[in-house]
C-alpha cells in the first residue's frame, strides 16, 4: 500500500475567491475522484484550522491509498485528477509531497 500526501498553502485570492473558498473547492474536486478513478482507494482532504503567521502552516492536506506505485502512477496521469490538478495549480502557492510505503 502506497500512501501519497500533499500539502499546499494557498494563495490569499485566487479565481476570484478567498483562500478558505477555494479550500473548499478542492476538498470536493480532490475527494470527489475516488468515485472516478478506480485506482483511487481513498482520498481524505483536510483544511487548516491552525491560526497564526507560521511558515511551516499549509492551509490544505491531502491523504490518498493506492495498492501500489503503479495505481499511484495511474491515478497521477488520470484525465479526472488532471482536470483537479489545473484548478489547484491556480490557487496555490506552494506545495510539498511525500509518498511512501505502509
Amino acid at each position: 500500500m502506497i500512501k501519497h500526501i500533499v500539502m499546499w498553502k494557498l494563495k490569499e485570492v485566487a479565481e476570484g475567491k478567498t483562500k478558505q473558498e477555494n479550500a473548499g473547492i478542492m476538498k470536493e474536486l480532490l475527494e470527489g475522484l475516488q468515485a472516478k478513478i478506480e485506482e483511487l482507494d481513498s482520498a481524505e482532504v483536510g483544511i487548516n484550522i491552525l491560526k497564526g503567521e507560521d511558515a511551516a502552516i499549509c492551509d490544505v492536506v491531502l491523504t490518498t491509498i493506492c495498492e501500489d506505485e503503479e495505481a499511484l502512477q495511474a491515478y497521477a496521469v488520470h484525465p479526472e485528477h488532471q482536470k483537479v490538478v489545473q484548478f489547484i495549480k491556480k490557487v496555490v502557492e506552494e506545495r510539498r509531497v511525500v509518498d511512501y510505503v505502509n
